[in-house]
């Protein structure tokens, strides 16, 4: 027979000994699987960026009992319901509306059109659509804004479109035109805001009055660095819109964003920006379009490559011709010689090195450029500082001045940290 002593010393071991064990399994536990651990914490996917659309819940109840004018096009679409539970599919902003049985009256169409495959410039007539039935209101050619009797019966306008972050990118210019409507009109504007893709990068001069023009209306650089909704409140703030009215604006801010994180789009902003590589070179290739020089449109790698006729020849070549957003393109069915970016690093500033060397390099200096150089400028001084030979320095602390008032200004304006 074991002694009472013994027996209580066996017991004793074998709990001890089943702690131990315990505590040795839980350090050394794989880390693959123990979800407490710090290297799996770190390595978890960071939560996603949402979008103004993807808030639901922060601008239902503006909307609820409303008549709804939209300011829209394939960029905007929906991701999350009003629960931040993951939609199966994408929706278009318009469709998820209707479907949360909200009274959507009338779509407003930018450059591009609702459907996006429209030419840059070209005229857009009024329509309907054919998925829902409403009626579109084209925002461009002769109707950049929207006059009183299309507002008429809308009690609230809702604008969401994917902007660049180029002071040419004429979104932001139908935005000007919308918040003036607006406000002359007392109608309160919801601006669903959506990340820069070009979010860091300020650059570029800054526009000068005289040339003001549908693509640049306000003393900014080239390179804004702000998303449209931080566009709007500067706008806003600094009176630009017609004597001086202001709207009644409210922005409906991403979350989990700040501005330096990189930002591929879901969907093409535009026919002719196809994907990132030509979204971060569009406002450097952009100047060819006031020059003889194609920046690839009617190709397949459109801002992502640059060529003329009138250039030497070289190993790289491409031909323009018609297609999806460029019905009839700079040089179609011609042989233009160049240079192919769409493999090149990506930039974070304006990049003059393409232009100043396809200038160096033409044929006949004397009809390079054009009279559109001078908008996409907003400035005569580049053209001028190119013509002369002054070096890309030079050029660029000709800037420095504008560019920090600009910033200066801007900070009263952003909602997001870097």
């Amino acid at each position: 027979m074991v002694s009472n002593s013994v027996f209580k010393n066996t017991v004793l071991f074998l709990v001890l000994a089943i702690v131990s064990c315990g505590n040795s399994a839980i350090k050394h536990k794989d880390p693959k699987t123990n979800p407490t651990n710090e290297a799996t914490t770190a390595n978890r996917p960071k939560e996603p960026i949402l979008t103004g659309a993807d808030n639901f819940e922060k601008y239902q109840s503006l909307l609820s009992g409303k008549k709804i004018g939209i300011v829209t096009n394939p960029t905007s679409i929906v991701n999350y319901d009003g629960d931040k539970q993951k939609l199966s599919k994408p929706h278009h902003l318009v469709d998820f509306l209707l479907k949360n049985k909200l009274d959507v009256i009338k779509i407003f169409a930018p450059e591009h059109g609702f459907r996006g495959t429209a030419d840059a410039g070209e005229l857009i007539k009024d329509g309907k659509d054919t998925q829902t039935g409403l009626p579109i209101i084209s925002l461009y050619g002769n109707n950049k804004k929207p006059k009183p009797e299309q507002l008429k019966q809308i009690d609230v306008m809702v604008f969401d479109l994917q902007d660049v972050g180029a002071r040419f990118y004429t979104y932001i210019s139908s935005l000007h035109y919308v918040m003036e409507a607006c406000a002359e009109e007392n109608i309160p504007l919801i601006v669903l805001d959506r990340p820069n893709p070009n979010g860091s990068i300020i650059d570029g001069p800054i526009l000068e009055k005289e040339f003001t023009s549908f693509v640049g209306m306000h003393p900014i650089p080239v390179l804004h660095g702000m998303t449209i909704g931080e566009y709007a409140r500067m706008i806003n703030g600094e009176k630009w819109l017609k004597n001086g009215v202001q709207c009644q604006l409210e922005v409906i801010a991403c979350t989990n964003y700040k501005r330096t994180m990189p930002y591929s789009l879901p969907v093409k902003p535009s026919p002719n920006l196809p994907n990132d590589q030509s979204i971060n070179l569009y406002a450097s290739l952009c100047l060819f379009e006031g020059t003889n020089v194609s920046m690839g449109r009617g190709t397949d790698k459109q801002f992502q490559i640059y060529g003329s006729p009138f250039l030497p020849k070289s190993d790289f070549s491409f031909t323009p011709g018609p297609n999806v957003g460029a019905k009839d393109p700079v040089h179609n069915g011609k042989v233009c010689y160049g240079e192919d970016l769409s493999g090149a690093p990506k930039v974070t500033n304006l990049q003059l090195k393409w232009l100043i060397k396809a200038y160096g390099e033409t044929s006949d200096k004397k009809v390079f450029f054009n009279s559109f150089f001078y908008k996409l400028a907003g400035t005569q001084k580049l053209q001028q500082q190119i013509e002369s030979g002054l070096a890309e320095t030079a050029i660029r602390k000709s800037w420095e001045k504008g560019l920090n008032s600009f910033k200066k200004m801007r900070t009263a304006y952003l909602i997001y940290e870097d």
